[in-house]
């Protein structure tokens, strides 16, 4: 890396080519294959290398797996079957885990072990000791999610090489450790970035890296302040042109102003942080029934979405983005990547002179 940026991990907006341009202009890019099995990810992996020579991340879910509930989950369908019937359509039979967990893919570790990415990071928690000691014997740097001290300390006891700061504004899914189904943890404090990175790095000696409401050089200069070794972005990359978000999901974050984010957990069973829509309200609803498991919940969210795109409706698509979301702009990743470490210099240099 020449920069201390580095493009966040997103299921389908991280595509090979936006990865690669990433890397290319010296910034490190990152793919999501949680949602992919061993065989998908090993071919995005072997695309990705198609474009580049340089490093670059692949990110796995470690959450703790899913706990079925027949009676909770067609309670949900029931649910949804107002929303469904909008749209001409009926609610599955019945919900299913449709993501593996990395802490049980035995077939993923493995393929990591083959492919050897430069770079593997863990979102959700963590997995087995041998696993980790394994992949960093093999030569592959690891970087986990933290989203509180406790956390922190758990990575750090692992070995683990790099804590990612996840503060509260960030957008996608939160990494909060066992954080499943309909339970709200009440020693969440929902730090944000700025606190999460200060305490962080004064407890720790492992690199820290900033994610959370980070959009341009100033924000990377202020996290860099704060003692980050670099800022993760994710919402920023979302409009380049190599990005896989369709247009509707471009055309809402580019609005003016863009529809305010919230944290979402009725679309995939896990809070994640996106523009507001139509899940968004029916989780408001009073005496709505318990939510599923994640990724139980997703089986129902995507089913739900693609019914409603298929009538020109956008409105349960997950479009993640961070509260920083107003300061999008649709540039080529190379581009960004150029203007974004231009401004962090700019803004490093104004900070110095205005203390001449």
């Amino acid at each position: 890396m020449s920069t201390p940026i580095i493009q966040a991990p997103m299921a389908v907006a991280s595509t090979p080519a936006l990865v690669a341009a990433v890397s290319n202009a010296g910034a490190l890019g990152s793919l999501a294959v949680g949602n992919m099995d061993a065989s998908a990810a090993r071919e995005v992996i072997r695309q990705t290398r198609a474009l580049t020579d340089r490093p670059f991340n692949v990110n796995v879910f470690t959450h703790v797996p899913a706990r079925a509930d027949v009676t909770r989950e067609a309670a949900w369908l029931d649910y949804l079957a107002p929303e469904f019937a909008r749209y001409g359509a009926t609610p599955p039979a019945t919900l299913r885990e449709i993501y593996l967990s990395f802490v049980e893919d035995v077939a993923m570790y493995e393929m990591f072990l083959e492919e050897r990415p430069a770079v593997v990071s863990f979102h959700f928690g963590l997995p087995r000791q041998a696993w980790i000691d394994a992949l960093k014997a093999a030569g592959i740097v690891i970087f986990a999610s933290a989203t509180n001290e406790a956390e922190a300390d758990a990575i750090e006891a692992a070995g683990i090489d790099a804590i990612v700061a996840q503060g509260y504004e960030a957008g996608g899914h939160r990494g909060r450790f066992n954080d499943e189904g309909d339970r709200q943890p009440s020693e969440d404090e929902q730090l944000g970035t700025f606190a999460l990175v200060r305490r962080l790095t004064a407890r720790t000696s492992l690199p820290v890296i900033a994610a959370g409401g980070i959009m341009d050089g100033a924000g990377i200069a202020a996290v860099l302040a704060l003692g980050a070794q670099a800022a993760q972005m994710g919402t920023a990359f979302v409009p380049c042109p190599e990005s896989g978000a369709d247009a509707a999901y471009r055309e809402a974050l580019l609005s003016a102003p863009p529809p305010r984010t919230a944290l979402i957990r009725a679309i995939s069973g896990r809070p994640a942080r996106g523009l507001v829509n139509r899940f968004w309200t029916l989780e408001q609803t009073p005496g709505r029934p318990a939510i599923p498991d994640y990724p139980i919940t997703y089986d129902a969210g995507k089913t739900l979405n693609a019914a409603a795109k298929g009538h020109k409706e956008s409105g349960y698509a997950a479009q993640w983005a961070g509260q920083a979301a107003p300061l999008a702009r649709a540039l080529p990743a190379a581009t960004l990547v150029e203007v974004l470490t231009q401004e962090t210099r700019d803004a490093i240099a104004s900070v110095i002179n205005a203390a001449k």
